[in-house]
């Protein structure tokens, strides 16, 4: 799932007019700015997105058995034959770190679906397990509702068996059937998943994709999914698989700086990892990155698998800086997470658990403010309650009966207002004067910054500057375990 995709996107091949037309399409327009001239504020299906913080991407097709990681679309689909195939074992992995959605690759850029499909004989349907009887789609599904997880849907617009692709609207055809099966058979989605990767098909050609029609039959078949791609229409992809967001990180975006997916200018990575302050469609960043080097399982890796402490580093590099975190997990040729991979995601989520165990040492503490409503309300734990600051130099104190020592600051901003701070800085008074314990550009949905611990009794929270009044939801911080 790497680079490689925007590598091979042809500006040429993947422009339409329907792609030109996206953002004056009905299909973005839950992403589009407010009325009125004000700053556009996320759909209750983005915001909710978000909150989840954590959702798990699972790579499996027949590049597991082929130790591939790009399939070539030849592949015999007698190659797929899991010996222990446990969707419920992916769950329940995913959910003891605290992931709260998983994302299956439906169909990878080999064309072989996971499901028996009407469209191709090119699936497990024609593979030996489960007697050619077998649903992993199906399995995933019931697995994700009985661990009360969400279900997201990647189906590769890239098709290397399917000798239609590159023909137009035959293929078009084709691939919105199958999109089609998947978001009317398994029931409700939260996530429908796709990327610009434009290569080759078994003919030679290469496919313009019809991306106005690909969202309006999401948005007709689950309205409540929210659509991620390079460019959105709703959600993002922050720039790298590297599980970095930008240290500046707006939900924001121009959409005419990348306006299709696939499109590969020199600011495009920039684009993507900033967004911009001034952008008129709401479309927050998702942070893809894999716990392996590769995105599909190879034996020659399970001596390679992240670290939790590493997992707790890109926790914050992408959820910390206003992202989302989806992280790859790859089940292995018996269809099963490996031993390491489930290992290391429950100490992610108890490592994680501990960062935050000793609640909010502001807790109780007396806040004053510059000004504005209400500034008690950023220690009542409400991501949707807020001090309001009026216009101006915007600073809350918080003064403690006793010092406290803390080495992870968080700060939210109310982003169901829209997200305004561009720049802060947190401070301690001691030695007689306010000195910076951390400095940074926009806040958004959490920020997280850790330093070596400080101790100090009054603290201080400056608002340096910012495109609309302040609504600073949470200021929090904690000592980790």
């Amino acid at each position: 799932m790497d680079r490689r995709r925007f590598l091979l996107a042809s500006s040429a091949c993947a422009l339409s007019a329907s792609a030109l037309a996206l953002d004056a399409s009905a299909a973005t327009a839950p992403a589009a700015a407010t009325p009125n001239g004000a700053r556009p504020r996320p759909t209750p299906q983005q915001l909710a997105w978000q909150r989840e913080e954590l959702a798990l991407f699972v790579h499996y097709t027949v590049n597991t058995y082929t130790d591939r990681e790009w399939g070539e679309g030849d592949e015999d689909p007698r190659a797929f034959e899991p010996t222990d195939l446990d969707a419920r074992q992916w769950a329940r992995a995913a959910k003891a770190g605290g992931f709260r959605s998983l994302i299956l690759t439906a169909k990878h850029h080999d064309g072989f679906c996971l499901w028996p499909t009407a469209t191709t004989a090119h699936s497990v349907r024609s593979s030996p397990w489960r007697d050619g009887r077998g649903d992993v789609v199906r399995e995933f599904v019931e697995a994700c509702r009985g661990e009360g997880l969400g279900v997201g849907f990647y189906l590769s617009p890239w098709d290397r068996h399917e000798p239609r692709y590159g023909s137009g609207r035959a293929y078009d055809d084709f691939y919105i059937a199958q999109l089609t099966e998947l978001l009317t058979d398994y029931g409700p989605v939260v996530e429908v998943w796709f990327d610009g990767a434009n290569g080759e098909g078994p003919n030679g050609r290469r496919q313009a994709y019809d991306w106005a029609r690909i969202h309006r039959t999401v948005r007709a078949l689950q309205p409540d999914a929210v659509i991620f791609s390079d460019a959105g229409p709703d959600v993002r992809w922050i720039g790298n698989e590297r599980g970095v967001a930008g240290s500046t990180c707006w939900a924001t975006v121009d959409p005419a700086r990348v306006p299709y997916p696939g499109f590969d200018r020199p600011w495009v990575g920039e684009a993507l990892q900033q967004g911009d302050p001034h952008g008129s469609a709401w479309r927050p960043g998702e942070t893809d990155v894999s716990i392996r080097p590769g995105w599909f399982w190879h034996a020659a890796e399970d001596a390679k698998v992240r670290s939790a402490d590493n997992l707790i580093d890109l926790y914050c590099s992408s959820v910390g800086r206003n992202s989302k975190l989806l992280l790859n997990v790859p089940p292995t040729r018996a269809g099963r997470f490996h031993d390491t991979d489930v290992a290391r995601l429950a100490e992610f989520g108890r490592k994680r658990a501990a960062l935050f165990a000793g609640g909010n040492l502001l807790a109780g503490a007396r806040v004053r403010a510059s000004g504005g409503a209400a500034p008690a309300r950023v220690l009542d734990g409400d991501a949707d309650s807020y001090w309001r600051a009026d216009a101006g130099e915007a600073w809350l104190e918080f003064e403690s009966g006793e010092q406290i020592e803390f080495d992870l600051l968080c700060l939210q901003e109310a982003v169901a207002e829209g997200q305004h701070v561009a720049n802060h800085r947190f401070e301690a008074w001691r030695d007689g004067g306010w000195k910076t314990v951390a400095w940074g550009t926009t806040i958004g949905c959490k920020r997280l910054e850790r330093f070596d611990p400080v101790r100090a009794r009054r603290l201080r929270l400056v608002i340096e500057h910012a495109y609309d009044l302040p609504r600073i939801a949470t200021v929090a911080v904690y000592r980790g375990a």
